[in-house]
C-alpha cells in the first residue's frame, strides 16, 4: 500500500505527533509512505495530479524521534503520479495557515477531489472535510449532545444570551483551534465583556457557549475510526486532559496534562449519537472531545493525542488505523471501484 500524507508544515511537526505516529507504524508495517505540503499539488493539462513529495531513507524505524530527524535531515524527494498511491491522508489543519497562506486552506480539498476521481481513496472525505471548515459544522451534530450555543456578531444577542443562562459563558471565535481566542464571563461578576466581543470580532463570527462545570475537571478526547469507538484489546482509545491550575482550556499547548479515561456509558451513547452523520459525511478517523455528557468539539482534520493514549493504555492503536487502511485498499481492489469514496472513508 502507497499512502500519502498531507501536512500543513513540515518545520512544525514533532515526534510526538499523531501523523508522524501513522507513518512510522504504516512504514514499519510494509507500506510506503509520502509527506507533501499544500504546495505540492500539481493538476496537469491532461487532468492528472503529479505530487512533489518527501519520504524516509529508511524501511524501519524503532523510534518516532529518530524516524522524524531522518524525515527532516535526510529526505528522499522526488515527484510522482497521483495515480501510484492507494490512499490520500488529509492531515493539515486549515485553521493552522497563517494569512500569507490563505491559499493553502482549501488545497486539501480542492485536490483530493481531483484524487479521488483518480481512484484515490481519499480520507477523511474532502466534501465532508469542506463542510467542517469552521465550528458551524458542530451544529450539525444532535441537539442533545451540544451546549446551549449562540453564534452571532451581535453584541445585545450575546448579552442576552448571557442573561439567561444559569451559569458561566465562554466565548471563542468561530473560525480557529487549539483554544486560541477563549474567554470566560462568569456569571454577574464585573467583566468587560463589550472589550472581550471587540477583541474577537477581529476573526469574524462569536461562539457563546454555556459553561460546562463538569469542564473543571478536563475533558476526555475519544478517537472514533468508520463510525465506531477505536478499540483494540478491549481498550478505548482515549484519555483525560487535565487542565492546569485557572486555565480554562486543557488543551496540552495550554499545559494540560493527561491521564487515563475512563469512557462511560454516557460517552459511548455520544458516540452512537454523532455516528450516523460521521458516516455520512466519511469522516474516517475523528477525534471527540467531550465533557460530561456533553459533546464539546469534534477534531476532523488531524485529530491528535494517539500516542498518549497508547503509552496510556499498552496497546497499539495506530496498527489498528493503519490496518484498516489496508482493508480499505484491498476491498475497493475485490469491489472494483464501484464503491465512491465516502463508502470507502467507514468500511
Amino acid at each position: 500500500m502507497k499512502i500519502g500524507i498531507l501536512v500543513t508544515d513540515f518545520e512544525v511537526k514533532k515526534s510526538y505527533h499523531t501523523t508522524i505516529r501513522l507513518a512510522r507504524e504504516a512504514l514499519n508495517l510494509g507500506h510506503e509512505v509520502f509527506f507533501l505540503t499544500p504546495g505540492g499539488f500539481t493538476y496537469t493539462p491532461h487532468d492528472h495530479l503529479r505530487l512533489r513529495v518527501i519520504s524516509p531513507p529508511r524501511k524501519r524505524y524503532k523510534s518516532s524521534d529518530t524516524f522524524m530527524k531522518e524525515l527532516a535531515e535526510q529526505p528522499v524527494r522526488q515527484t510522482i503520479d497521483g495515480s501510484e498511491l492507494d490512499v490520500l491522508l488529509l492531515r493539515d489543519n486549515p485553521a493552522k495557515y497563517s494569512r500569507d497562506k490563505n491559499w493553502a486552506k482549501p488545497a486539501g480539498t480542492t485536490f483530493g477531489r481531483a484524487a479521488v476521481r483518480e481512484g484515490i481513496i481519499v480520507l477523511n472525505d474532502p466534501d465532508g472535510l469542506n463542510q467542517a471548515t469552521n465550528k458551524m459544522y458542530f451544529q450539525g451534530f444532535p441537539e442533545p449532545v451540544r451546549p446551549k450555543t449562540l453564534i452571532t456578531r451581535d453584541l445585545d444577542a450575546i448579552k442576552d444570551f448571557a442573561r439567561e443562562l444559569e451559569g458561566d459563558l465562554i466565548l471563542k471565535p468561530l473560525q480557529g483551534s487549539g483554544g486560541d481566542g477563549v474567554f470566560m464571563v462568569k456569571k454577574d461578576a464585573n467583566y468587560n465583556l463589550n472589550q472581550m466581543v471587540e477583541a474577537l470580532l477581529k476573526d469574524g463570527f462569536i461562539i457563546a457557549q454555556e459553561y460546562l462545570t463538569a469542564a473543571e475537571k478536563g475533558d476526555v478526547r475519544l478517537y472514533m475510526m468508520n463510525g465506531r469507538p477505536l478499540r483494540v484489546k478491549g481498550k478505548y482509545a482515549a484519555f483525560q486532559r487535565v487542565r492546569r491550575g485557572d486555565d480554562i482550556r486543557s488543551n496540552m499547548h495550554a499545559g494540560g496534562t493527561i491521564e487515563k479515561a475512563e469512557v462511560t456509558t454516557e460517552m459511548l451513547d455520544i458516540c452512537e449519537m454523532v455516528r450516523p452523520k460521521l458516516v455520512k459525511d466519511g469522516m474516517f478517523l475523528v477525534g471527540l472531545d467531550i465533557v460530561g455528557n456533553k459533546l464539546m468539539e469534534i477534531n476532523v482534520f488531524c485529530p491528535g493525542g494517539l500516542q498518549g493514549m497508547e503509552k496510556l493504555e499498552g496497546v497499539n492503536f495506530s496498527a489498528a488505523v493503519v490496518e484498516a487502511l489496508d482493508r480499505k485498499v484491498r476491498y475497493s481492489s475485490f469491489y472494483d471501484g464501484t464503491f465512491d469514496n465516502v463508502t470507502m472513508a467507514t468500511l
